[in-house]
């Protein structure tokens, strides 16, 4: 691979000054993987005092146990996966930290091919899923994840209400598209390049894109427990420079296509290069396919209203009764302070106008008043 550095980026502090330089970062693989792949493989850590180690884990739920446990000291996660385990919802309750946004966009809804000719044929999600004629299943990623709370909210917006109407089941992303060739799948909802393989395998159909539920969604992120970053804010920093340096060199010509490559390796995703580089590009003209790592920096900023919408569909689908201290929970988790002081350092500027996103369904999240948010839903639990 080309590694060239960015000659802009300016280095973390001495090694020596930081509290631990070795760090085992983990993945599930996905297309989204890219950042912690090329910061790995191009070797960006060196420059910021830090040597990494990859950690492919088969599914989030042993990617949350082995972080929680200490044997990862960060990874590439789904945010909703950690704000689950702050609350204590779908695994044991940890304080964690949100260092920074890894990528936005990249996710779909796939529907089975009877369920997708069906929905063709009668015009609607509901009367699609009474052809079926008997409870459709449905399958995600975790609980809590950003996969769960996409399918959901897509389901809702059309008028199927997720919790009464399907059977929804977690499947790792890797085995999804042999359950739904099985046919043991109406349909699911995952990273690329997994729903691209189920097309071009002729076993389902994309039907919508995450950017088209949610346009330039925070997806996966950096995450680590709260005492890590206690413990080692200068490696803390350092880490999130180095994933920076990652995200901008995946904006850089070809290098997407470069970074493909690799991660269409057995040890990686294990699929092929050209619908993986396809999938890191997006289709042209469709902007909701297109999957952001940096813009930047724009990308990368751990928004603290963001994360308050994850609570809020949290409280939405039953998960948690309703509190009043969700900017609270925000901001002791998503660490912004320490991702300015990184991006200050290499020049990266932090977005002056925080999004206002218009969903499929017309609402809008302006980050303000949660409980007038969530009570706005028609379809809830």
């Amino acid at each position: 691979m080309n590694a060239t550095a960015n000659p802009g980026a300016a280095p973390s502090t001495p090694a020596a000054r930081l509290e631990k330089t070795h760090l085992k970062i983990g993945f599930v693989p996905l297309a989204d993987a890219a950042p912690v792949v090329a910061a790995k493989l191009l070797e960006f850590g060196h420059a910021h005092g830090l040597t990494l180690e990859l950690s492919r884990q088969p599914t989030w739920a042993a990617l949350r146990d082995k972080l929680l446990a200490g044997e990862l000291d960060a990874a590439h996660s789904l945010y909703g996966l950690v704000y689950g385990v702050q609350l204590g919802i779908g695994g044991p309750q940890t304080d964690m930290a949100v260092l920074m946004v890894l990528n936005r966009n990249g996710q779909a809804i796939s529907l089975s091919n009877r369920l997708a000719d069906a929905l063709a044929e009668h015009g609607t999600l509901p009367r699609a899923l009474a052809t079926l004629g008997r409870k459709p299943v449905f399958a995600q990623t975790f609980p809590t994840g950003t996969h769960a709370m996409w399918l959901y909210y897509w389901l809702a917006s059309q008028g199927v209400h997720p919790l009464r109407d399907i059977d929804s089941v977690v499947i790792p992303p890797p085995q999804m598209v042999a359950a739904l060739a099985e046919e043991r799948l109406d349909g699911l909802c995952v990273g690329e390049p997994w729903p691209a393989l189920a097309q071009r395998r002729g076993v389902g159909r994309t039907v919508i894109r995450s950017g088209e539920i949610w346009p330039d969604h925070p997806e996966k992120v950096l995450a680590c427990r709260r005492d890590f970053v206690a413990s080692n804010p200068n490696t803390a920093r350092a880490l999130v420079q180095a994933m920076l340096e990652a995200c901008r060199w995946l904006d850089g010509a070809g290098h997407r296509r470069e970074i493909a490559q690799w991660l269409a390796r057995p040890e990686m995703l294990g699929a092929d290069a050209d619908l993986i580089a396809a999938r890191l590009e997006g289709e042209a003209g469709l902007s909701a396919s297109e999957m952001k790592f940096f813009e930047d920096g724009a990308v990368n900023y751990p928004v603290e209203s963001e994360g308050v919408w994850f609570l809020t569909q949290f409280e939405r689908w039953g998960m948690m009764a309703p509190r009043t201290d969700y900017a609270g929970i925000a901001s002791a988790l998503n660490q912004t302070a320490l991702y300015r002081e990184a991006a200050g350092a290499m020049g990266i500027s932090v977005p002056a106008v925080l999004p206002r996103p218009v969903f499929v369904d017309g609402h809008t999240w302006d980050g303000e008043n949660a409980a007038a948010y969530v009570e706005g839903f028609e379809i809830k639990a």
